[in-house]
């Protein structure tokens, strides 16, 4: 059974998307911990991060350095956190969570609550920021 990240990538599910190419995609957490916290993900469903191979591995790291420089530009946070934990769904992600302290990132903190309209707009800005 295909994860719940690879029914995002195929459209089954909707997402607020930042970025994609032919083998990464990137989209916003839908119970962000800050405005902005993005997951990016391999197209391939791969479980564990360091199963992944060398170059895999290697270009997502690329990929989310240029998204978390646009967050960086865009959110109003000192930096962009990066966490793998990679429990919560069985298939390999990084996130990009804008932090100003390190309480920001833990991810036992109550999640945000933001409309449609919140995330389609950080979207936007983020998006925006990687095309300058």
């Amino acid at each position: 059974m295909a994860s719940i990240f690879t029914r995002i990538i195929n459209g089954e599910i909707p997402s607020y998307r930042i970025y994609e190419d032919d083998r990464f995609y990137a989209f916003l957490d839908i119970n962000p911990l800050a405005k902005g916290h993005t997951l990016v993900i391999p197209k391939a469903e791969i479980d564990y991060l360091f199963d992944l191979e060398d170059d895999l591995i290697a270009e997502m790291m690329v990929v989310a350095k240029k998204i978390a420089r646009a967050i960086d530009r865009t959110m109003d946070c000192k930096r962009v956190g990066v966490a793998v934990l990679g429990l919560e769904v069985p298939h390999a992600h990084i996130h990009l969570v804008p932090i100003n302290n390190l309480h920001d990132i833990e991810f036992s903190r109550p999640k945000l609550r933001l409309s449609k309209e919140e995330f389609e707009a950080i979207a936007e800005k983020i998006v925006s920021a990687l095309e300058d």
